[in-house]
């Protein structure tokens, strides 16, 4: 399944090149919420939230009256992650807060499977150079997406890879990474990273894996 995304920064939509150079700027965000109106889900990234400078919280209101979405960026909280369910979203990504001093931090996996519920949850397992970063991707642990998996699996009802390596960049989704993820977890698996052609995602979805789409998306160089 193509999931597309949409990333919020300062109050518009935008597309950045491995979470670092934006690329793409868009302020019409109605136009983006009409032309994915026909998708099963959709997925929205506060980036100014993740990156601690802000939020736009108003507008991840707006969107989740018309979208069907799962919602990340800058939640590390029980009470956050609660605040956006009660917004509207189908989902909650949770990343930085899962990880406490470079290890998991399994008492506030369990807290958020708690009061959160696992079917409501989804990890992101955000790897740059093999190794899990957080905090927006701006820092680096010695954790590997597989063992932050095989860790956490009993809390959450999938998992958000992003190949941050390739993310932004149109270079293709290295496919050779999806069996080292399968054999961490049998939970839902979701990638993103560089994934450009319609290929891939059915590549992908032969494998059961759902893919989300940003740049080849709004550039127009996939056409779904």
């Amino acid at each position: 399944m193509l999931i597309p995304s949409i990333d919020l920064m300062g109050g518009k939509v935008v597309q950045l090149v491995q979470g670092e150079k934006k690329a793409l700027e868009f302020d019409d965000i109605q136009y983006w919420i009409d032309r994915f109106l026909p998708y099963p889900m959709v997925q929205l990234i506060d980036l100014d939230a993740a990156m601690g400078k802000g939020e736009n919280t108003m507008l991840i209101h707006r969107v989740c009256q018309h979208l069907a979405v799962q919602v990340g960026g800058g939640i590390r909280t029980v009470e956050a992650a609660s605040k956006m369910l009660q917004a509207g979203a189908k989902k909650v990504i949770i990343g930085s807060a899962l990880l406490k001093d470079g290890a998991v931090d399994l008492q506030m996996a369990r807290a958020l499977a708690h009061y959160a519920s696992p079917n409501r949850l989804l990890f992101a397992v955000d790897s740059r150079g093999g190794k899990v970063s957080i905090k927006g991707w701006t820092e680096a642990t010695a954790l590997t997406p597989a063992e932050m998996m095989r860790q956490t699996g009993e809390f959450c009802s999938g998992y958000l890879y992003t190949h941050i390596d390739t993310e932004g960049m149109m270079s293709g989704f290295p496919l050779e990474v999806i069996a080292t993820l399968k054999s961490a977890t049998d939970r839902k698996l979701i990638v993103a990273g560089g994934i450009r052609s319609m290929d891939e995602v059915h590549r992908l979805d032969a494998e059961g894996v759902d893919a989300v789409v940003g740049m080849a998306v709004y550039t127009g160089a996939l056409k779904a």
